[in-house]
This record gives C-alpha cells, sequence and structure tokens, in this order.
C-alpha cells in the first residue's frame, strides 16, 4: 500500500497549476530557537493554500465521463478555493458548500475562481453533509477535502518537495492536521525515504480530533470545535487519513489560540507575510515543542499553509500575539481606595513596561484594577512579578491563561459609580518610553484621587490616558493650573455623552 501511495505522489499531476513552494530559512527564529527552522511557503501558491495540490490532482485524474458530471465538495474555504481552481482549469462546473462562519475573504475567492457557493450549517461537518446530500441529487462527483487517495498523493507533493530542497538531513517536519490530508500524504513520502524524520502533527487545543483518535486507538467524533483556525476546525478526521496517520506519524501537539497568534508574528517578523491561523498552527507547535524537548541544533521544517484571512481578524491577533509569545501579563490587583494610592502601585511595579491599565473606583475602601505588564524573560519573570506584589502586600490574581478574563473582561471593567461626587474626566498624551506611567503618575501628583484609569500602550511613541479624579470644587482652579504647568496635551472630556452613558458617576 505504501508503494501505491509513493507512485501516486510521484506521478501526481499538481504542477500544471502550483507552484514548488520555496523552502524559506527563519534567521530571527532560527537564532531564537538555536536550531535551523525553514518555512515552506504554501501560502505562494495560486490560491493562498496547499489545497490546490490534492483538489487539482483528484480532477485531473478523473475520467472524461466523471468530469463533465461536474464536481462538488463541502470546505471552510481553501479546499474550495482549490476546488474551484481546478475545476476552471478543466473547465467543468464546480458547487462548493461552506459553513456559514467561513471568512468572508475564502467565499469571495472562491466566486471569482468561477465556483458556485452554498453557504449552510456553523461548522464543517455540516456542510460536509448538506454537500454529500446535493451531490446525489445533482449526480455530481464528490471531492472530499482529505480522506481521498488522489487529494493525499496531491498534498504528498510537499513532503517529496522538502526532501528535495532541505540543505542537509531534516530532523523534524511539523504539520497542520485537520482532517489529515496533509499530514498524511507528507508523512507517507517522507518515511518512505527518510524514516528517522519525526512527523509531528499539530491542532488546536479545542479542534484535537487527530490527537484523541490517536489517544483512542481508534476515529474519535469530537461533541464541538473551536473556529479560530477555521481551516482545521474538523470534528472527526478521515478514514484513510487516520490509518495512516497511525502508521507514520510520530506525535500531534496541542497548541492554544494565543501560541497561534505568536506564531503568526514570528511569521511575519521573518517573512513579511501574514499566515492565517492554521497557516501558522505547525510553527506554535515546532515552538512549543522544542520549549518541552530543549531541542538544539536540528533542522527543523513547519509549513505556512495558507494565508487566507480577514484583514479585521488582525486586530484580535495583535492583542494575542504577546500573551501567547510570554512577552505579556495580565494581573488583577486589590489596591486601596485612597489618594496616592496608584502612586504607590506603580512605585511598586518599579521599571517595569505597563501595557494595560484599567481601573474604575467600586467602593469606599478596596479597588480593583485590571494591568498588563510587558515581560522580557517569559514565565519566569511573570511568576517573579506576582510574587513581588504579593510579598509587597497588594492581593494578586493572575489573569493572563484565563480565557474569559482575555476575551472580556479586561475591556469591561468600569462602568457606573453613583456614589461618586466631584469627578473630571481628561485625556492626557504623554512620551511613551519605559517608565513613563509612573512619571505621568507622579506628576499628577497625590493631592487628589483618582476615580477612573485607562491606558493601553499601542506601540506608538505616544501614551494615552482616560483618567477621572475627583476634584472638590474649590479646589478646580488650582487643579487645571497644576495640569497647565505639567505640559502634557490634554483634554477635558467631563462633558462627553460618551462618559455620561457609559462610566459617569
Amino acid at each position: 500500500m505504501t508503494d501505491d501511495y509513493i507512485e501516486r505522489i510521484l506521478k501526481a499531476r499538481v504542477y500544471d497549476v502550483a507552484i514548488e513552494s520555496p523552502l524559506d530559512r527563519m534567521p530571527r527564529l532560527s537564532a531564537r530557537l538555536g536550531s535551523e527552522v525553514l518555512l515552506k511557503r504554501e501560502d505562494l501558491q495560486p490560491v493562498f493554500s496547499f489545497k490546490i495540490r490534492g483538489a487539482y490532482n483528484k480532477v485531473a485524474n478523473l475520467s472524461e465521463t466523471a468530469a463533465r458530471r461536474g464536481v462538488i465538495c463541502a470546505s471552510a474555504g481553501n479546499h474550495a478555493q482549490g476546488l474551484a481552481l481546478a475545476a476552471r482549469k478543466r473547465g467543468i462546473p464546480a458547487l462548493i458548500v461552506m459553513p456559514a462562519t467561513t471568512p468572508a475573504i475564502k467565499v469571495e475567492a472562491v466566486v471569482s475562481y468561477g465556483g458556485e457557493v452554498i453557504l449552510h450549517g456553523d461548522v464543517f461537518d455540516a456542510a460536509f453533509d448538506h454537500a454529500l446530500k446535493l451531490a446525489a441529487e445533482r449526480n455530481m462527483v464528490f471531492v472530499h477535502p482529505f480522506d481521498d487517495p488522489d487529494v493525499i498523493a496531491g498534498q504528498g507533493t510537499i513532503g517529496m518537495e522538502i526532501l528535495r530542497q532541505a540543505p542537509g538531513e531534516v530532523d523534524a517536519i511539523f504539520v497542520p492536521v485537520g482532517g489529515g490530508g496533509i499530514i498524511s500524504g507528507i508523512a507517507t513520502f517522507v518515511k518512505f525515504l527518510s524514516p528517522r524524520t519525526k512527523i509531528i502533527g499539530v491542532e488546536p487545543e479545542d479542534a484535537a480530533s487527530m490527537y484523541e483518535s490517536l489517544k483512542a486507538g481508534c476515529r474519535v467524533t469530537l461533541d464541538s470545535v473551536g473556529t479560530f483556525a477555521d481551516g482545521v476546525a474538523v470534528k472527526r478526521v478521515g478514514e484513510e487519513t487516520f490509518r495512516l496517520a497511525r502508521q507514520y506519524v510520530d506525535e500531534v501537539v496541542l497548541v492554544t489560540t494565543d501560541e497561534m497568534c505568536s506564531a503568526i508574528q514570528d511569521t511575519f517578523e521573518d517573512t513579511r507575510t501574514i499566515p492565517e491561523a492554521a497557516g501558522a498552527l505547525a510553527l506554535a507547535g515546532l515552538k512549543k515543542y522544542v520549549a518541552r524537548t530543549g531541542w538544539k541544533d536540528k533542522r527543523l521544517v513547519t509549513i505556512n499553509s495558507g494565508a487566507n484571512m480577514n484583514f479585521d481578524r488582525l486586530r484580535h491577533i495583535a492583542e494575542r500575539a504577546d500573551l501567547g509569545g510570554g512577552r505579556e501579563a495580565l494581573l488583577a490587583v486589590e489596591i486601596p481606595e485612597e489618594p496616592g494610592s496608584f502612586l504607590r502601585f506603580c512605585s511598586a511595579l518599579g521599571q517595569r513596561s505597563i501595557t494595560e491599565f484599567n481601573y474604575r473606583e467600586q467602593s469606599t475602601q478596596r479597588a480593583q484594577i485590571f494591568v498588563g505588564l510587558n515581560l522580557t524573560r517569559g514565565l519566569e519573570e511573570r511568576l517573579a512579578t506576582v510574587k513581588h506584589l504579593s510579598d509587597a502586600g497588594y492581593p494578586v490574581i493572575d489573569m493572563t491563561d484565563n480565557e474569559m478574563a482575555k476575551l472580556h473582561v479586561r475591556y469591561m471593567v468600569g462602568g457606573h459609580a453613583p456614589a461618586l461626587s466631584d469627578e473630571l474626566l481628561f485625556r492626557f498624551e504623554f512620551p511613551e518610553r519605559p517608565g513613563a506611567l509612573l512619571k505621568f503618575l507622579e506628576s499628577i501628583g497625590g493631592r487628589w484621587n483618582i476615580s477612573l484609569f485607562h491606558y493601553r500602550n499601542h506601540g506608538s511613541d505616544c501614551g494615552r490616558v482616560l483618567a477621572g479624579i475627583q476634584v472638590p470644587k474649590a479646589d478646580r482652579a488650582d487643579f487645571l493650573e497644576h495640569l497647565a504647568l505639567l505640559r502634557f496635551p490634554f483634554v477635558e472630556e467631563t462633558a462627553n455623552p460618551a462618559y455620561r452613558k457609559f462610566l459617569g458617576g
């Protein structure tokens, strides 16, 4: 059976439409990890994904009679684009059933390649069942996105290219896993020619269908899957792909959303390109595996499997990348509600760079703040900071790994404070540099109580703060004179309707 796949891969018709994608070195990440990291650039394919290989190989191998019936598939996006382009190349119709949650960029791409799109269901499995029904009704050829020998062989050409392009023996290849098509194809070919090369699959923690199946020794159907990496959001791996994975895959690594975001940033910093979440999945697994094993002086290949991502997702990715890379900590800290308490807390932090500060007075005795800190030494520094604040008398909870806190609470710190009096609201700007927030608070001084505070470092040269300050009417002239002497640009927002509606006392 292995010989059959090797022959299929060697004869695959992928290069009628696909390119032999480059295997690029990632110099920054290689230096950081102490091993040579090579990136297989499947994002450079005509459809910005490896999926064109398997889809076209299947279509190219159809008989004339079968091809005239047209082709149909279910896909979260990349297989759909590949099949639409393959069908256009052969001059046959293509019907694509996609989950309703598919990013618009992928839907639009399918249409641009001449495919007819039907949106159905919220996950791949619902779209898959509907596509099978339509295939029977319309007598079309169903092209499975992963569980088909011709599709597997098409994806296997990636492994053939890697062994040809690598500058020497490869210690491990890290491969993204959805339904298992790409990893089964690569593993079958690579293990035939280079048995010592480890094949390591990577899945999201919330879509671990291959991991759970290999652990159970049989295919497992997940109750639900996360859709952040929509390209691998599959509840059940293929029957044939599972058979091959059991035989040839060494291990499957699971990664978090934050770790994928960090890998997207790593890819950008080395290549100035931006993969989709599933495209960066394998790199996230490589980093996690190296951290776990302590591997050094190895030659490691990872696959950028695609770059079809809606632009607006970059907001979320940028927010989470530092957390995934261990470069930011999120802490919930309790401080006394009294003048000068803010300043004392920032003094306790010392010269640590603050990335975010959310605060709203809630009682007359204690206040809860939500603070982000920049880290240069990862987990070690994070734990040391928590201990330092605890030793200084501040009750503190580490929220860095709390998903609800990261998704929601950090943006919801605040609300109305009905018992609050004499609050004025200001927007400030100050030069952004290490220690800048501490200097800003020292300049404001400890005379007046800060009752609302929001600050977020956006990587610019200017820090921006929204602050509520309790200033009795008798002190207002003195307070405004003090602000004028600080020479920080500021705008009073006390009359702003957004403040009155959502935050005002």
